[in-house]
């Protein structure tokens, strides 16, 4: 009965020091730490919960979808995309929308104050054409 007793203390203080660290197969990637797991779980998956999703105003009017998000080089979300207009993404007019200027409402995306039109006179955002470096050129010696 004792080793038993003792068995039994080994394995649960063995458990709860393994847990700390033990990861379990799919539901921590790797290289991230509990931490950082912990937060991804808690997040927004930006494919299942933010692309395409309606942006209304104060007055309930659906007034544009979000496209896309902008990432600042310091790693932040700077700008949703907003599209509005259009038919079935032809003949969009898309605008850049500080991202703090969107609310979330019961699972929905508001943009204060705005109006389809306002929208429309916005500045169409475009996107900025990544140049990607020359090739470096082998320098010939001189003779």
């Amino acid at each position: 009965m004792k080793l038993l007793r003792s068995l039994a203390l080994a394995t649960a203080i063995g458990a709860v020091s393994l847990g700390a660290h033990a990861q379990v197969a799919g539901t921590q990637p790797l290289s991230v730490t509990v931490e950082q797991s912990q937060a991804l779980l808690q997040g927004w998956s930006t494919k299942k919960s933010i692309l395409g999703k309606a942006v209304y105003n104060d007055q309930n009017a659906k007034i544009g979808s979000i496209k896309d998000l902008v990432i600042s080089p310091d790693a932040t979300v700077s700008a949703a995309i907003i599209s509005t207009g259009g038919f079935l993404g032809v003949a969009t007019h898309d605008v850049a929308v500080p991202i703090a200027s969107l609310e979330v409402r019961d699972g929905n995306f508001y943009l204060p104050g705005a109006t389809k039109d306002a929208l429309k006179n916005t500045p169409e955002f475009e996107y900025n054409k990544v140049k990607t470096p020359a090739k470096p050129r082998k320098l010939k010696p001189a003779q």
